[in-house]
């Protein structure tokens, strides 16, 4: 009906900033659309960070079932059924996705099959497989289309010897040999998952470490992990071409100045992802589109007034929780509320390999770099109960605070189950504590959360267990 056609906010793309944003503009009473062409809920939900956990627990439990003895049990002929791992990992998805279409009915949220073009004066035109869905209006209108896998030139993805992040969440048998261009979370979370499968992996890394975002303590000590575990790896690598046969592929890489081929079934490409800002109608308006991805301000606004852009459309970091935390800011903006502007520099990030990685606030090397005066603190699981009765005795957290406020400039941690501890100091730079707080909290025992206490402790030297 016409009087459909007109809302107070349109959402294009239903990942976590879109219907996060839309979610929180029906709350504050606005007349809300989204508009989604593909799958409710977006990458991360269908394709990206919900899947890839699933096919993860099945890969640690692979793990876990070929160390039974280190626990007291014995177990003979272990075995997988890879298509039900997929399966289970596809059911986990779809479950959530028909969650997300509940919460737009709970929230009286209008969602358009299609994909939307910006058409001046607040218009957008919806169409889906070259026919016109519908052409709505709204003051306001939020792209939140996300980004898409970089391809390499020479080294497109075909998804058959060379796959994106979509094609390795579906193998239809498992490789015996896999390589993995690029070590940031993606690559590495796939590498991990292959390796613990029991797949020989092997990762090839541009820059001098790998997981190159991370704090260079917590980049080492993964690397020997990952390397105990028998991954190979190669940093200051350079893929320079690939040929392939019938069920494989030769990979070239130059590595200290020499080359090496090393012939793998398939390559994972993880080399980065492109915002999708093509065919939304932003030529013509005013905004502004640097490296693929939309400038915005510290509220979603683009250059273009009503138009605004949240989540991997709007640059790094590239993660669902920033995304959300976004739309949320853009919205409250938009009704008024004056929210606090968006920043990163609270924004976790977890990479769910293993071992896990999670980390908030500056790395030592940028804290350093800052002129700042520090404190470092260190402690390692192997001096905490809890994690040497769980078997999982290997990892660190690392806390960084500034020597004259005590401040907590950031905290890096490495080991079992870091991605859920993270947000006890997330939190903590949040509420902008010092380290005296931090110390005077008191850590439940047993628990592998008092690693975080005792790090505190260790930058003022007052650590006790170690």
């Amino acid at each position: 009906m016409a009087d459909e056609q007109n809302f107070d906010l349109i959402v294009v793309g239903s990942g976590p900033g879109g219907y996060v944003a839309a979610i929180r503009a029906a709350q504050l009473k606005m007349k809300v659309a989204i508009v989604e062409g593909k799958y409710l809920g977006g990458i991360c939900l269908n394709w990206g960070c919900i899947p890839t956990k699933a096919l993860l627990r099945s890969s640690e439990i692979n793990h876990l079932l070929h160390h039974l003895d280190e626990f007291g049990f014995k177990a003979d002929n272990i075995s997988f059924e890879l298509d039900k791992i997929v399966k289970r990992s596809r059911g986990v998805a779809k479950q959530l996705s028909s969650g997300i279409a509940h919460l737009m009915k709970k929230n009286k949220i209008t969602v358009f099959d299609g994909f939307a073009k910006l058409a001046g004066g607040g218009k957008l035109d919806v169409s889906k497989d070259d026919k016109k869905v519908a052409t709505l209006t709204a003051k306001h209108i939020i792209l939140a289309t996300g980004a898409r896998p970089r391809q390499v030139p020479g080294i497109e993805v075909d998804g058959k010897l060379i796959w994106s992040y979509f094609e390795a969440m579906v193998p239809a048998e498992m490789p015996k040999s896999l390589l993995v261009i690029g070590s940031g979370a993606i690559g590495i979370e796939f590498a991990s998952f292959y390796q613990n499968m029991g797949a020989a992996v092997t990762v090839v890394e541009m820059l001098d470490r790998v997981l190159p975002v991370e704090d260079a303590e917590v980049s080492a000590f993964a690397r020997k992990a990952f390397e105990k575990q028998g991954m190979k790896i190669f940093t200051s690598a350079t893929v320079k071409g690939v040929s392939k046969g019938s069920n494989n592929v030769t990979v070239t890489i130059e590595v200290g100045g020499k080359e090496e081929k090393i012939t793998v079934d398939r390559v994972i490409s993880a080399v980065g992802i492109v915002g999708n800002t093509e065919n939304i109608g932003l030529e013509g308006t005013a905004v502004k589109v640097e490296r693929t991805h939309v400038v915005v301000d510290g509220f979603g606004q683009t250059g273009e007034p009503g138009i605004y852009a949240i989540g991997d459309l709007a640059g790094p970091p590239w993660l669902a929780h920033k995304a959300s935390h976004e739309g949320v800011v853009c919205v409250e903006a938009i009704a008024g509320l004056k929210p606090h502007p968006f920043e990163t520099h609270n924004i976790p990030g977890c990479t769910y390999c293993r071992p896990q990685v999670a980390s908030v606030g500056l790395t030592e090397a940028k804290a350093k770099e800052s002129g700042r005066e520090i404190k470092v603190g260190r402690f390692p699981f192997i001096g905490n109960g809890k994690a040497i009765a769980m078997g999982e005795p290997e990892g660190f957290v690392k806390t960084i605070f500034d020597a004259k406020t005590g401040e907590m400039l950031g905290a890096h941690m490495v080991g079992a189950e870091v991605t859920e501890m993270i947000q006890g100091y997330v939190i903590a730079r949040t509420l902008e504590t010092t380290e005296r707080e931090l110390m005077e909290t008191v850590f439940p025992h047993p628990t592998v959360s008092e690693t975080m206490h005792e790090s505190v402790l260790d930058a003022y030297g007052q650590v006790i267990h170690f």
